[in-house]
């Protein structure tokens, strides 16, 4: 067999397509009657704060200390909270399952095109997106993509729906039942998981797409805050000063989650990562190319230890050496699935 070199370029479209998720308020008895909530909005805050960053050594004299604490720490932040008569958040966002996946949407290299469908079909054969599609369907269930919304609250429910042309189906989950360090489905969730992610299977190997609808109900409280994502602001002005430090998104007045962190969430499938399996693991991480995740300052998957993404499709694709482990063809198949840009450079 001929040397084949990977592309310089090459590029997958992601598959797993969710859109920005809307923030309604109401009352979790009303749950069956709540295409009538009303939106939440965003509201300007004004606080008065104290001075509480940590202090360089100069600064440590008490006199100095006291004069600092004279000046006023003054903050304008975006709040986002649910209305004094409503006790719960309904979040939703729809999600799009596209097929071909592993399929590349640009390749410049016909011989890495060929051998690359050829590593995909034969997963697919032997393995299927099965495993892959039990653990998106699971994050859809336990509310992951709630994020801070989950915390604290007192029930969550999920439902998942799918239209089919005239045929509809709903999976309603109880989100508290399943846990976030692992994928180990309740009993009485089993078929529910089942059928669902059969349905993600289908869309991932067909060749159209499955559109599913996702709504959560969390009970938090009357009058709490929620938390919708928040926005980057790159150009702050010149000072600075009298600038928002905290901006959130909203489309159409609405507050809203960035499609994006829906998305991390969804993928927060891996737990194949070296290490992964310590007591003191971070537990499953986002499919990323080096295992990055940013809360920690630490990427997973290390070229030195050749667990990263481009080490793995490399041995594979161009030295014909599938990973060992069903676990890191699983990676593969899901970073393919999350999409990028991945060719090689030309330049050295």
């Amino acid at each position: 067999m001929a040397d084949i070199k990977t592309a310089s370029v090459l590029a997958f479209e992601r598959k797993l397509d969710p859109s920005d998720a809307l923030f309604f308020a109401g009352k979790w008895a009303e749950r069956s009657d709540s295409h009538k909530w009303p939106p939440i909005t965003i509201r300007e805050k004004a606080v008065r704060g104290t001075i509480s960053n940590r202090l360089k050594a100069k600064d440590s004299d008490p006199a100095k200390l006291d004069a600092a604490i004279e000046n006023p720490n003054l903050q304008r932040v975006d709040v986002a909270t649910l209305p004094n008569d409503c006790d719960t958040l309904k979040v939703r966002f729809t999600l799009r399952v596209l097929g071909g996946a592993g399929t590349p949407s640009a390749c410049n290299n016909s011989a890495y095109r060929e051998k690359l469908s050829q590593i995909v079909q034969g997963y697919v054969q032997e393995k299927g997106f099965g495993e892959l599609s039990l653990r998106y369907a699971y994050n859809l269930a336990n509310g992951r993509f709630l994020w801070r919304n989950r915390l604290g609250a007192e029930a969550i429910e999920v439902l998942v729906s799918n239209r089919d042309g005239e045929n509809a189906k709903t999976w309603d989950f109880d989100a508290l039942k399943f846990g976030l360090r692992n994928f180990d489905v309740p009993p009485v969730s089993n078929e529910a998981i089942k059928d669902l992610s059969t349905v993600i299977e289908s869309g991932l190997g067909g060749d159209g797409y499955v559109l599913l609808d996702v709504v959560a109900f969390v009970r938090i409280g009357d009058g709490q805050e929620v938390y919708p994502s928040q926005e980057l602001i790159l150009d702050k002005g010149s000072s600075g000063k009298g600038q928002k430090s905290k901006t959130l998104y909203a489309i159409a007045d609405i507050a809203a989650m960035h499609s994006q962190k829906i998305g991390n969430a969804l993928r927060t499938i891996d737990t194949w990562y070296p290490n992964a399996n310590d007591p003191d693991s971070v537990g499953p991480i986002a499919v990323e190319p080096y295992g990055s995740v940013t809360t920690v300052g630490k990427a997973y998957r290390q070229p030195k230890e050749k667990a990263d993404f481009y080490s793995l499709l490399d041995a594979w694709a161009t030295r014909d050496k599938a990973p060992a482990e069903e676990g890191a063809q699983h990676f593969v198949m899901a970073t393919l699935i999350r999409g990028g840009v991945f060719g090689e450079s030309e330049k050295e």
